[in-house]
């Protein structure tokens, strides 16, 4: 089975990203697996205040995957696997793709304007040392040309 991987937020990249992975696993029988990445905050000095503002990050990323999946398996789609993790995104992802080595891609989306962002730019460069091929979705793709492509 194919296995897709999306690392969801809250951006339009994401979203687009999200689309053509279902859009793949409906066509390939596969799945997809959603990751939220929480990034670490910055020290605070009140242990109190960052702990609540971390608490706060990790609802708001659960709660968008399961937003996400919910919206998958309003499409037919069997349940994604769900993940949440605390870090810096690459390492994150890195760690996440040695973990489940039934990942078959890794699907992100590229902004419509401006510069590609950390990931795109990270993984594009590193993709022949991944375990998986990196699928970069523009993010000026037409919903046409995205249905056709998945």
């Amino acid at each position: 089975m194919r296995v897709y991987l999306v690392i969801m937020d809250e951006t339009d990249e994401a979203a687009t990203a999200l689309r053509f992975a279902a859009g793949r696993a409906v066509r390939t029988g596969g799945q997809v697996h959603l990751l939220a990445l929480v990034p670490r905050q910055q020290f605070v000095a009140f242990g109190a205040i960052q702990a609540t503002i971390e608490e706060e990050a990790r609802a708001r990323a659960e709660a968008l995957v399961t937003s996400a999946a919910g919206s998958l398996m309003g499409e037919g789609l069997a349940a994604p696997a769900i993940a949440v993790r605390r870090g810096d995104g690459v390492a994150v992802i890195r760690e996440y793709l040695a973990e489940h080595p039934e990942v078959s891609a890794l699907v992100l989306g590229a902004a419509a304007s401006g510069g590609p962002g950390p990931l795109v730019s990270h993984f594009a460069q590193m993709s022949g040392q991944l375990p998986c091929p990196v699928y970069i979705i523009p993010g000026g793709i037409s919903e046409a040309d995205l249905a056709r492509l998945s």
